[in-house]
């Protein structure tokens, strides 16, 4: 490396650090931090996805883990660089257990934050690269299996004559992620997908449904889309993939097979899990349960008053497919975010006559406005620069949540700026507009509540231009026959009604499948305890339950969009993986 004043500074910090460390110097360590600090790891220390935030809490964490993690070869992996003051590094590490990486920025010679992550376990290593597998042997048996009878002999045998290890409840993008990852590192796993073909959880949307996130950011593990793949995925090109990838990853991925009940036998630390396998009950004995049910959990439904004289139609957008058969009826849309846009812009294009009935405020941004500005890191100049998917999953993860605000209201202050023309026209047609409770904006609002929040495709020049209606500012005070009426006195006609009114949390599907006791024990997943509507606090400083152990032990949330799949689905598999293996993963 250049000998430059930013590697001079990232390496003299570093190696204080690894000193302190190696001497079991805890207020030395702690001296390389000012009081406002932030060191967020993925299991290198902890064996949890944990931020520990100010020196008192760094300190705590080494009192208990630095014995035992016994961290060693602290290096600089590149270049340092600096910019406004901030000189930023990446290092490689090892544990008593493992290889890891991570990034460090420092302001004045101090560590403002501090990220550190497993990359691989010591002798559990993925063969690939150099170390892949052969693949055939170069020599004539007359006992020789082929790779497609091996495989059949291993899909026939799992789940009958061999328990796997895992089960994974639920076969979308987290599923499958998550499944290629544990594949890799030899752990036996079952996927378990209700719908009949592998990608159906794509397919049976709405027909118009499209990604609303750049290609660059939606890459699967191991096998990113080709080249010439569109920027914005279609949904049945999406499961197409889905189903394409099953295959070739080799999951052991079991179809019309429904997860109808778990239980976990605390002595024997291993579940049993009912299955319901194309109308044949199934019995597995896994010793791990992940739930990848998606980004959340069952519908949430609404109560309407009312309901049962409306002589219309009501329905869920998790029941909606196809605006075709809407033709020419009049539909109310209750929802006003990404659902609820997607799914009226599906019935105008099918052509009914639509309105959006708008709760509460919704953050809009324009998606090639937040391609240009959010997505710099996931492009194809990021690409030509040397930044990797992999490389910018590792950039996002090293900033703590509890900064993420910052950033976001900047960013936010930039896009309102730029499409300042755009909104005060939305605004115009009475659509009420927000950047969420402290100017933060959309992915703030995802991280938080997961909800209220839309990329706008083509629906807000739709409002504007009135085909499609808003009904803003006042509440549902019940259905008539023929509509909705509203607590200003005003109605609203309506064959058709689709509640676009979001989903509960993941955990409410343990509550159906394992028991409401343990859902109630393990706690809802999402949110950071902002303290803000539906996210209360206290301040967890991670999304709740998601990609770590849990208050039920051997039971695994999994999920999210494309990229925290792909990202995430690593430290799941690695934690997993360490406890088939015996490997000591004392949580803190």
């Amino acid at each position: 490396m250049l000998e430059t004043a930013p590697n001079r500074q990232a390496a003299t910090w570093l190696a204080s650090f690894a000193r302190s460390l190696e001497a079991g110097d805890i207020d030395g360590v702690t001296g390389l931090f000012p009081e406002d600090c932030y060191w967020r790891d993925l299991l290198a220390f902890t064996w949890n996805i944990r931020t520990m935030e100010g020196r008192s809490a760094i300190r705590e964490m080494l009192g208990e883990t630095l014995a035992r993690t016994a961290p060693a070869g602290w290096r600089l992996a590149q270049d340092a660089t600096t910019d406004g003051g901030v000189t930023e590094a990446w290092f490689t590490f090892e544990t008593a257990t493992a290889r890891g990486e991570g990034h460090v920025r420092l302001i004045d010679g101090r560590c403002r934050t501090l990220f550190t992550a497993i990359s691989e376990l010591k002798g559990f290593e993925e063969k690939k690269g150099p170390s892949r597998p052969l693949g055939v042997r170069h020599k004539a048996e007359r006992s020789r299996e082929t790779w497609s009878e091996t495989r059949r002999r291993e899909e026939a045998a799992l789940g009958t004559s061999e328990q796997p290890y895992c089960v994974i409840v639920g076969g979308g993008q987290g599923g499958m992620a998550l499944g290629a990852r544990l594949r890799q590192l030899g752990v036996p796993t079952i996927i378990l997908e209700k719908n009949a073909r592998a990608g159906d959880s794509w397919r049976n949307r709405y027909r118009s449904l499209v990604l609303h996130d750049p290609v660059w950011y939606d890459h699967l593990p191991y096998m990113p889309f080709p080249e010439n793949w569109p920027v914005f995925t279609p949904k049945d090109k999406m499961g197409d993939w889905l189903e394409m990838y099953a295959r070739v990853m080799e999951l052991n991925y079991w179809t019309s097979a429904a997860c109808v009940a778990a239980s976990y036998d605390e002595h024997e630390k291993i579940w049993t899990v009912e299955v319901d396998r194309a109308g044949e009950r199934v019995v597995l004995k896994p010793r791990q349960l992940v739930f990848a049910t998606g980004a959340y959990g069952p519908p949430k439904l609404i109560d309407l008053p009312g309901a049962d004289v409306f002589e219309g139609e009501i329905l869920h957008s998790s029941q909606y497919a196809d605006g075709r058969r809407f033709k020419g009826k009049t539909c109310a849309v209750i929802g006003a975010a990404s659902s609820g846009h997607d799914v009226s812009v599906d019935l105008w294009e099918s052509g009914a006559d639509v309105t959006m009935v708008q709760r509460s405020p919704t953050t809009v941004v324009k998606s090639d406005t937040l391609t240009e500005l959010a997505f710099e890191i996931y492009s194809e100049d990021a690409l030509a620069g040397g930044i990797t998917t992999e490389k910018a999953d590792l950039i996002v993860a090293s900033m703590p949540f509890a900064l993420m605000p910052e950033g976001q209201k900047a960013l936010y202050d930039r896009i309102r700026e730029r499409d300042a023309a755009f909104y005060e026209r939305l605004a115009g047609s009475g659509f009420a507009i927000d950047f969420g409770h402290d100017e933060t904006g959309l992915m703030m609002k995802a991280y938080r509540t997961g909800s209220g929040y839309y990329i706008d495709v083509g629906a807000s020049d739709l409002i504007i231009n009135g085909e499609i209606g808003i009904r803003s500012g006042v509440s549902i005070e019940r259905l008539t026959p023929k509509g909705i009426l509203f607590d200003d006195g005003s109605e609203l006609e309506a064959d058709v009604i689709i509640t676009s009114t979001g989903y509960q949390s993941m955990h409410e599907t343990v509550a159906v499948v394992v028991s409401r006791e343990v859902a109630d024990k393990v706690g809802p997943c999402w949110g950071l305890g902002s303290g803000v509507r539906n996210d209360p606090g206290p301040w967890q400083g991670e999304p709740r339950n998601m990609w770590k152990p849990t208050a039920q032990e051997a039971l695994w949330f999994h999920g999210g969009n494309l990229a925290l799949s792909r990202f995430y689905s690593k430290f799941v598999a690695l934690q997993i993986k360490a406890r088939m293996e015996g490997i000591p993963t004392p949580v803190y």
